[in-house]
């Protein structure tokens, strides 16, 4: 099966493309689209995370549950929205955290691909969503594929800062072997979190860890 990722994620993922729980993936989503539903995001950014952020290039991983599933919302990367559209709560809470963490003026634009492009894996671990319905396509084989996505990372890569945010997202640190990379919990930056994400100072701490690594620190500014 020809799936359309960036090169050096397809080298390293190509045994999943061929395993049967991909292969009813595809033939689902496909035979969702021809039933006229409405799947976020649109074909062309499913696998957006990968064009932006190769596997080489990984310093960071943010990890979200699944994309927005309102209109023009969802664009391939977890907690961003395109530029003109208002940022969702969680994403204004990741924000003021980073205002808060490094003393920083953020400029509100909702658009992350900036940090992609510095080496922040921005995943979710389902890649598609049905219009108006969260979490519908979390049990269609996402979470096998991008869970092998996570080992690929622990065990290709050295020295990532993986940022699990929520029980749900912590659920995946044993996936990841942590004598290599540094796991960083907090709560959820949700408002359903009340505030509990606020003071974690995972932006500082991830900058400093790749420092320390002799990585290029990530400028979260945008």
């Amino acid at each position: 099966m020809d799936v359309k990722i960036e090169q050096t994620w397809k080298e390293a993922l190509a045994p999943e493309f061929g395993k049967p729980y991909f292969e009813a993936l595809v033939r689902f989503l496909h035979e969702e689209k021809a039933a006229g539903k409405v799947i976020y995001p649109p074909g062309g950014q499913i696998f957006r995370a990968f064009e932006l952020t190769p596997l080489p290039a990984v310093k960071v991983v943010i990890l979200g549950q699944d994309p927005y599933h309102g209109p023009g919302q969802a664009m391939g990367l977890s907690f961003s929205v395109p530029d003109g559209v208002p940022a969702p709560p969680s994403l204004r809470n990741i924000f003021k955290e980073i205002s808060d963490d490094l003393g920083i003026q953020m400029s509100g634009r909702p658009n992350l691909e900036k940090w992609a492009r510095e080496g922040v894996l921005l995943l979710n671990t389902a890649l598609t969503v049905l219009a108006g319905a969260p979490a519908s396509h979390s049990r269609i084989g996402w979470q096998e594929f991008t869970d092998e996505v996570i080992r690929t990372v622990s065990s290709r890569c050295d020295g990532v800062v993986f940022l699990l945010w929520g029980r749900y997202a912590q659920g995946k640190a044993p996936l990841i072997d942590q004598t290599r990379h540094r796991v960083l919990c907090a709560a959820h930056p949700s408002p359903l979190a009340g505030g509990a994400f606020f003071g974690c100072r995972h932006f500082s701490q991830t900058n400093a860890y790749l420092i320390s690594r002799g990585k290029t620190p990530i400028d979260w500014q945008l």
